[in-house]
């Protein structure tokens, strides 16, 4: 219950004018901001968002109610968040720094969206989240506030000086929350921190912050050791059309899954039981910090490697050279917060393009941490098994290769008649 001292303010021509939707979790830092924000005169609309965590939502409902939060909003996000976020970003071959399948950053902007929705629905003038002021998530969060609904304020706690200089850290929340009996499940700091949706579970902070330490076997939620993986593999098929899995099936035991968030909850499932996925990284935050993350993506990075290889032989050779040189800036839109953006819109206006006819079914066994592709088909197939024989000429003229090679010589032998001449120290020409 909340402490009599900390009482909402009423009235109602107070809380109208102040109401603010909290991006609210039930972990320690939203809870006591939770409270820090009635204590200022704010009616709060929590809001929780679903996108794949394993948390019991009915009692992190009860602990905002119980926090003094007016109203609870539990939002089933997962469908929206594999269709329209964690699938475009496969397609488009999203790998921030070569290594990073994006989870954390893909899941900010449809949690930011709808947060703006209920915003807009309930008329409240504020949006409050409690991301850290060194951290990629208040930028994604605020950036997506600024693109969707510029007239609305934003509150951030962790980048106010007074907040910063109340609340130092870990043991100064946990005081707070007891002194004013607001329900939390925390208690002493955990060697590090970790957040989870249905791409993937990361790991960050704490121990962590040592480059050179080794994460115990314990930590990994999602994905068994490969060391301990089973000693036999698993054949699957995942089916495609324009570059969207429609359909995984395990080719051992029939199991299939057609449905978009159930599909890639399978393959979470058994790609994790093959230890798939595991990533151990130091990246560079857009802030301009260097920050070690770990990740664990068993089913992303299944869907990736599936997709790469059914474009090997059904995307036009320089569509695919295009669309990769796009990847890299993709990544980093994804990754710094620019989902909502003009550049984003034309990005993904160009990628959609690139993906249409991207169909086809890859065969794939899952092994000891591997993904290893044994057989791909596809209706809209480049690839003429004539043409590529070495037994049969396919309508090929081996003779025109020699007209094609000296053309493409040409500036070859240009440079190297070049460097003679420098080297013999003859003058240029001139």
């Amino acid at each position: 219950m909340i402490a009599p001292e900390t009482k909402p303010i009423s009235g109602e021509t107070a809380l109208a004018n102040k109401k603010v939707v909290l991006a609210y979790s039930g972990g320690l830092d939203t809870a006591c901001i939770l409270r820090i924000l009635i204590q200022r005169g704010f009616e709060v609309i929590a809001y929780v968002a679903d996108v794949g965590q394993k948390d019991d939502f009915q009692e992190v409902a009860e602990r905002a109610k119980a926090t003094g939060a007016s109203t609870v909003y539990i939002e089933d996000l997962r469908d929206e968040f594999v269709r329209d976020f964690i699938f475009p970003s496969i397609a488009g071959n999203a790998i921030y720094e070569n290594r990073y399948l994006l989870g954390t950053a893909l899941a900010r902007p449809v949690i930011a969206k709808r947060q703006v929705e209920i915003a807009l629905e309930e008329e409240a003038q504020y949006l409050a989240h409690g991301a850290t002021g060194k951290g990629n998530d208040q930028v994604r969060f605020e950036l997506a506030f600024a693109a969707l609904a510029p007239q609305l304020e934003v509150i951030a706690p962790w980048k106010e000086r007074e907040f910063l200089e109340r609340f130092q850290g870990r043991a100064d929340l946990l005081e707070f929350a007891r002194a004013e009996g607001i329900p939390v499940e925390a208690s002493a700091e955990k060697p590090y921190s970790s957040d989870e949706n249905l791409m993937h579970r990361s790991y960050e902070a704490g121990a962590l912050e040592d480059p050179d330490w080794s994460p115990p076997d314990d930590m990994f939620k999602l994905t068994t050791s490969p060391k301990e993986a089973p000693s036999e593999g698993t054949e699957i098929e995942i089916a495609f059309k324009d570059a969207v899995p429609v359909r995984v099936e395990n080719l051992d035991d029939g199991t299939t899954r057609t449905e978009p968030v159930e599909l890639f909850e399978y393959l979470n499932e058994v790609g994790g039981r093959h230890g798939i996925g595991r990533v151990d990284m130091v990246e560079n935050r857009y802030v301009g910090i260097k920050s070690r993350g770990v990740y664990e993506t068993p089913g992303g990075t299944i869907l990736h490697h599936a997709l790469r290889d059914l474009e090997g032989i059904a995307m036009d050779r320089e569509v695919l050279r295009l669309r990769d040189m796009l990847s890299p800036r993709f990544a980093k839109v994804i990754y710094n917060g620019f989902w909502f953006s003009p550049e984003m819109d034309f990005i993904q206006a160009a990628f959609r393009q690139s993906e249409h006819l991207i169909d086809g079914t890859v065969r794939l066994e899952l092994f000891k941490g591997n993904v290893i592709p044994k057989g791909r088909r596809s209706p809209s197939s480049l690839y003429d098994k004539e043409l590529s024989s070495m037994d049969v000429a396919g309508g090929y003229d081996q003779e025109d290769a020699k007209g094609f090679i000296r053309i493409n010589a040409l500036r070859l032998r240009a440079h190297k008649l070049i460097l003679g001449r420098a080297d013999a120290g003859e003058e240029e020409p001139g």
